[in-house]
């Protein structure tokens, strides 16, 4: 019903945020992280969203990016996972992490989200394995509707993930050795794959 609203950012409350749009207020649940993507009150945004109709209540949800709200619906694909479970991935992890934990087979990473047990982790990887790519992490995201700052740490991970597929590596287990190492901000390309390939050596 709605793709995408476009107006003025009236609000931001914890667990959702108010966009006015010709003088009416839409009240649109988002994850948590999208803080750090907003302008300022009273500035422009455009959130992509999603209707979540029931018989008692319909919710907006919504989205800095199509590639977010592509997850979100993937996520509501999984059998036992529904929009609130959903929101909370994605508040603790970027879509591309959850690329990186789903592809590497990381089922702890998932499990960090709030209500998200061992056993449902483990049920997303493998009802998302085959519907997410890895190529997905390095496409050009020009078409963000917001100049969206990418981490450095997540701009290494990245680049290390690339180099150790290319030393003959596979995608899988470099995600996986990735996953198990804590890349500080300041991390350079290098030590990463210093520590990757330590790391492997103990596999």
């Amino acid at each position: 019903m709605y793709s995408y609203i476009k107006g003025t950012l009236e609000e931001i409350a914890e667990g959702f945020i108010v966009i006015d749009n010709h003088g009416i207020g839409y009240q649109i649940q988002a994850p948590a992280n999208i803080i750090d993507y907003l302008p300022s009150i009273g500035e422009n945004i455009k959130i992509y969203t999603y209707l979540h109709v029931k018989e008692d209540a319909m919710s907006l949800f919504g989205f800095i990016t199509r590639d977010d709200l592509k997850i979100f619906k993937l996520l509501l694909g999984v059998n036992g996972i529904g929009p609130k479970g959903a929101l909370g991935i994605l508040s603790v992890m970027s879509t591309d992490d959850l690329r990186f934990a789903v592809i590497g087979g990381d089922s702890k990473a998932i499990a960090k989200a709030p209500g998200i047990g061992a056993k449902t982790a483990q049920r997303i990887i493998l009802e998302l394995k085959d519907k997410l790519h890895l190529e997905d992490v390095f496409e050009d995201k020009t078409e963000i509707t917001q100049n969206i700052p990418v981490s450095e740490a997540k701009t290494v991970k990245n680049e290390a993930v690339q180099a150790l597929v290319a030393l003959g590596y596979s995608s899988s287990e470099a995600l996986s050795t990735l996953s198990k190492i804590d890349i500080a901000e300041n991390m350079t390309v290098e030590e990463v794959l210093k520590a990757a390939l330590k790391q492997m050596a103990f596999i």
